[in-house]
C-alpha cells in the first residue's frame, strides 16, 4: 500500500481567473496537496532526506502560483502537480485539490473547484529467466504478462541469451533476456506484480540460484536508489552478471543508472571473464 504525505488547506492570495477583475483584485484559494510514496527508508531510518518536506510543498505551491497568473485553477493545478513530481523523485503520485471560494458566478455556494491527479513515468528494465521445461515458451509467457498489466509498457526485448548457471553450477543451463519500457506503478508494487507472474508461469519456491520455471527481476526504476528489506534498487547484484548486463547493452546501449553506463559495465563484466 502506498503511504502519504499531505498538506491539507493551504491559503494562497493569488490572481488566477479568466475576469480582468480576478487578475486585479486576487482572491484566496485553498490548495490541498496529496504525494504517495513510501516513508519505510525514512520511518526505518529516523532520516528526514527520506520523505518529502511538508514546508517544501508550501513553498512550491507558492512558487507556481506567482508564476502566474492564470486563466485556469486546472492549469495551476496541473502546474503543481508537474513541479511535485520533478522536484521530488521520491513521490510516485501526486493529487492537487484548489478550491476557490470566491468564484464571480450567480449562485450561492461554499466554493468551486478542481481535483488533478498525476502518477510518475518510471523508466524500467527487467531481467528475466529460466532452466526449466520450456524455456523460449516460458519467456515468452511471462513477457505477455508483463504486457497485459495495466501500468506497464515495454518498448524493447532483447534475443534470448543461452548462458551458463550462476551462482550454483551444477544445474541446466539458463535462457535469459532483458526488456525495457516505462512503468506507473511504485517500484515495490512492480517487484511485487513480477513475483505474482512468476507464480502465474510455474515458479515454485526452491534453494537460493536453483533452478526456476521462471525468475523476473526488477533492475532499476529511473536513477532511485531504494535499500529496503523488501527491495533494492538498483537491483543488488546486476552490475556483476553477464547474463543480465550483456542483454541490456544490447537493447539499451546508451542506459546509464546510478552514473554507471550499462554498455561499458556489461564489457567490464566479460572481459573478466575471459
Amino acid at each position: 500500500m502506498t503511504d502519504r504525505v499531505f498538506v491539507s488547506n493551504l491559503c494562497l492570495h493569488a490572481h488566477h481567473g479568466v475576469f480582468p477583475e480576478e487578475k486585479r483584485l486576487g482572491q484566496k484559494f485553498y490548495l490541498d496537496i496529496e504525494c504517495g510514496l513510501s516513508v519505510a527508508g525514512a520511518a526505518n531510518q529516523d532520516d528526514y532526506g527520506q520523505t518529502v518536506c511538508y514546508d517544501g510543498l508550501c513553498k512550491l505551491a507558492q512558487e507556481v502560483s506567482s508564476a502566474g497568473p492564470f486563466d485556469l485553477i486546472e492549469t495551476l493545478g496541473d502546474r503543481i502537480a508537474g513541479a511535485i513530481l520533478e522536484r521530488h523523485p521520491l513521490v510516485s503520485s501526486v493529487r492537487v485539490m484548489i478550491r476557490k471560494p470566491a468564484a464571480p458566478i450567480a449562485a450561492m455556494l461554499d466554493h468551486v473547484g478542481i481535483e488533478v491527479s498525476r502518477r510518475r513515468r518510471y523508466r524500467v528494465a527487467f531481467s528475466l529467466g529460466t532452466n526449466m521445461g520450456e524455456k523460449e515458451h516460458n519467456l515468452r509467457t511471462a513477457l505477455a504478462h508483463l504486457v497485459a498489466q495495466d501500468g506497464v509498457e515495454l518498448d524493447a526485448v532483447s534475443k534470448f541469451h543461452k548462458t551458463a548457471p550462476w551462482g550454483k553450477i551444477d544445474q541446466d543451463w539458463f535462457l535469459n533476456a532483458c526488456a525495457t519500457g516505462w512503468s506507473t506503478l511504485e517500484p515495490l508494487a512492480l517487484m511485487k506484480l513480477c513475483k505474482r507472474i512468476e507464480l502465474v508461469v510455474g515458479r515454485v519456491p526452491s534453494d537460493r540460484w536453483g533452478p526456476r520455471m521462471i525468475d523476473i527481476d526488477l533492475l532499476h526504476a529511473d536513477n532511485l536508489r531504494i535499500d529496503t528489506p523488501e527491495l533494492t534498487l538498483p537491483h543488488r547484484e546486476m552490475f556483476n552478471r553477464a547474463f543480465v548486463l550483456e542483454p541490456l547493452a544490447e537493447i539499451a546501449p546508451d542506459l546509464v543508472i546510478c552514473g554507471r553506463p550499462v554498455a561499458a559495465e556489461a564489457d567490464r563484466v566479460v572481459q573478466a571473464q575471459i
